[in-house]
């Protein structure tokens, strides 16, 4: 019995070693693995989102020499903001009007000077992105198949899809985006980045499909990943060398920012951009001013106005959806939304000159009564500051 018991030791002894072993040759990955199944929790979600570069893999950004945004006078807020920030968990809040800073405001530990989590605003940078490819003519035409510059996505779901088709979450691809399901096929690709792995590979593995392309709308982030490597394949170059030099260096950044990557170093265009709030509000006024910046026109005004028109079919709540951009219920015009998860917004106005740029780490953001309830204070705060559109 003894010699039995000192065997079991033995090999108990060795198994420890060889799990230590592997532990310290995976450190990282599973480093990552458990920053992604603790990335929301309750007591750490609003210093993690302020950190991603410490959790994940990640490449930086150039953001040039900051640009002005002049401090306008003080303008007085709708009633219940400050409720409203404290129940949604804000981290922090830009207004601008007529280009100007009037209300800006940091919580929760967080300030001016941290790059937060986009989440899915980065989908609507991609798209103006894409907008000055489309415009030099080195992708001159949306409704080919993505197949074209992307020909390894041909066996997978999005054959058949056009570079239109999944630009409007119009794919047919089968994708269950529940958050709050730890099988969910979103929460699987956020394990695939944690790991190190490759998301082109995520996303050629792919071969459910819900419907014929263009039949119906759907929300699939994995979309936006296909309009990234359209993009890759058509420029033969990385989204982030893109997007440095034709949209942040030209905007001048309050700060270098940095997109989240997989293993491959292939960005996470489809939620992994981190910039300043103040950045954010920078993007949102490019869109307010029709893509011109400081006497350069960084995006094409008909791409703003292409890519910001809702698509042939409704979204939900009563949304509608265009090129990885929102139009909010009822939309009057003019009105356009960038929206990510847990609160991360743009909000443009573009008649009343109005942006709002929101980060927060709101675990209660998906239900419908905190949407319209969002909807309604962006419109109250544009009314505020504008009354009457120009």
């Amino acid at each position: 019995m003894r010699k039995i018991l000192r065997r079991l030791g033995w090999v108990l002894v060795v198994l420890v070693v060889v799990l230590a072993a592997l532990g310290l040759w995976k450190r990282d990955e599973v480093m990552r693995l458990w920053a992604v199944n603790s990335l929301f929790d309750a007591d750490r979600i609003v210093e993690n989102f302020s950190q991603m570069d410490t959790m994940f893999q990640s490449v930086l950004l150039d953001g040039g020499t900051p640009s002005v945004l002049p401090q306008g006078p003080g303008a007085a807020m709708p009633d219940g903001l400050e409720t409203w920030m404290t129940q949604r968990s804000v981290t922090g809040m830009v207004v601008l009007h007529d280009g100007a800073v009037v209300f800006e405001e940091y919580r929760l530990g967080t300030g001016r000077d941290d790059l937060r989590i986009s989440w899915s605003v980065a989908k609507s940078a991609l798209s103006l992105l894409l907008g000055t490819l489309v415009a030099d003519g080195t992708i001159p035409d949306l409704d080919v198949p993505v197949t074209d510059y992307a020909p390894e996505l041909r066996g997978s779901a999005y054959a058949r899809a056009t570079i239109r088709q999944v630009l409007q979450m119009q794919s047919g691809v089968s994708f269950d985006e529940d958050y709050m399901d730890f099988w969910s096929d979103i929460n699987r690709m956020g394990r695939v980045l944690a790991m190190g792995g490759s998301m082109d590979g995520f996303t050629i593995g792919q071969t459910a499909r819900r419907g014929p392309p263009g039949s119906d709308w759907a929300y699939v982030s994995l979309d936006t990943h296909v309009i990234g490597m359209v993009i890759r394949g058509a420029t033969g170059r990385s989204i982030p060398e893109l997007m440095d030099e034709r949209l942040l260096r030209p905007l001048g950044l309050e700060r270098d920012g940095y997109y989240v990557t997989d293993g491959d170093g292939v960005a996470f265009v489809l939620g992994g951009l981190n910039l300043t709030t103040r950045d954010y509000a920078r993007l949102g006024l490019l869109v307010a001013q029709n893509g011109a910046w400081q006497g350069r026109q960084l995006v094409p005004p008909d791409w703003i106005a292409e890519s910001t028109a809702p698509g042939a079919f409704e979204a939900e709540l009563g949304t509608g959806y265009g090129y990885q951009w929102w139009l909010p219920p009822e939309a009057e015009p003019g009105e356009i939304w960038a929206r990510g998860v847990y609160g991360q917004e743009i909000w443009i106005d573009r008649p009343r000159g109005v942006v709002i740029a929101v980060n927060a780490a709101d675990r209660g953001f998906s239900t419908r009564e905190v949407t319209l309830e969002k909807v309604a204070l962006f419109r109250a705060i544009a009314r505020a500051l504008s009354p009457d559109p120009t």
